[in-house]
């Protein structure tokens, strides 16, 4: 039933909208590098036993390691740790916004990678989710709320922005083939998750003060880390696999890439903060200019 991915696509950014705001207050307080290192160990500690209950490990398509590497170390450890940043810095509006450039970033890279010319609709698309973002970033100044406050300069932002989206972006289209060739969704995040948080926690052994925690971890901190989390890597993720394996990937890419929209309601009933014009404006358009891609 195509119904099924439809949801999952709808489910993974409503995730991934709920999980970035419940991150960011966390992520703040305990640094990016830090807050990712807990959140990959206990999101693979946990889909591991999922995926060792319901007996899923078998279903992982070795001969796509190339794959597998991939999407561990850039999709996840770099991807997550610029996202992490980019959140600290900018909040989970700005940051939803710059994500949603996904799509024509991961055009871009075909064209340069494997030479495929774009077709106009994909430089359209490509042009309106630029605007959008634009028009949110330069014309709506941010509100005197914890969660629209942002540190450091924009340049640095935007940056932050960029590379993870395109490494996320890079991260789950190079998944593709193992999903189709029969890999169960759990089993792909869990296999992403588990090589990410070895690679994170190798880095930690370096004793670098950029790579340590900037306060201690209590019991309560420590649940709002691994909470998001649960919903992004495990749920989310999970759910937006299981739409690019069982369904037209367009359209799963132009559902699982509504959190720019979707995160200002969110934000609405978390701190009673109405979203300025430019800032809807700016959500509708980027997620527009995704489905001028994905369903050209």
């Amino acid at each position: 039933m195509l119904i099924l991915p439809a949801l999952a696509s709808l489910g993974a950014s409503l995730g991934w909208a709920t999980g970035i705001v419940l991150a960011q207050t966390p992520a703040r307080k305990l640094g990016a590098f830090e807050f990712t290192r807990i959140q990959l160990i206990a999101c693979a500690a946990l889909l591991s036993l999922i995926c060792s209950l319901f007996g899923y490990w078998p279903s992982i398509q070795w001969g796509h390691w190339p794959a597998y590497l991939t999407s561990i170390t850039l999709g996840i450890a770099v991807g997550n740790l610029t996202m992490i940043e980019c959140l600290r810095r900018a909040g989970p509006r700005l940051t939803e916004l710059l994500l949603a450039l996904k799509a024509p970033l991961v055009a871009l890279m075909a064209f340069v990678w494997l030479q495929e010319t774009p077709a106009v609709a994909d430089a359209i698309g490509g042009a309106i989710t630029l605007a959008g973002i634009a028009l949110a970033i330069f014309f709506d100044r941010p509100k005197d709320s914890p969660s629209e406050a942002r540190s450091g300069s924009l340049a640095a932002i935007l940056l932050l922005g960029f590379t993870a989206t395109a490494c996320q972006g890079l991260g789950f289209l190079i998944m593709k083939p193992a999903m189709q060739a029969g890999t169960e969704p759990l089993a792909a995040s869990a296999i992403r998750l588990l090589g990410a948080a070895f690679l994170v926690s190798l880095v930690a052994l370096w004793p670098a003060k950029a790579l340590q925690g900037k306060c201690a971890v209590t019991p309560q901190l420590l649940g709002r880390t691994v909470l998001p989390g649960v919903i992004g890597y495990g749920l989310s993720s999970s759910l937006l696999l299981y739409a690019f394996a069982n369904f037209d990937a367009g359209v799963a890419a132009v559902l699982g890439s509504l959190s720019p929209v979707l995160v200002l309601p969110i934000l609405y009933l978390k701190e009673g903060s109405i979203p300025r014009p430019p800032a809807l404006l700016g959500a509708i358009l980027a997620v527009s200019g995704t489905a001028v891609i994905a369903l050209a």
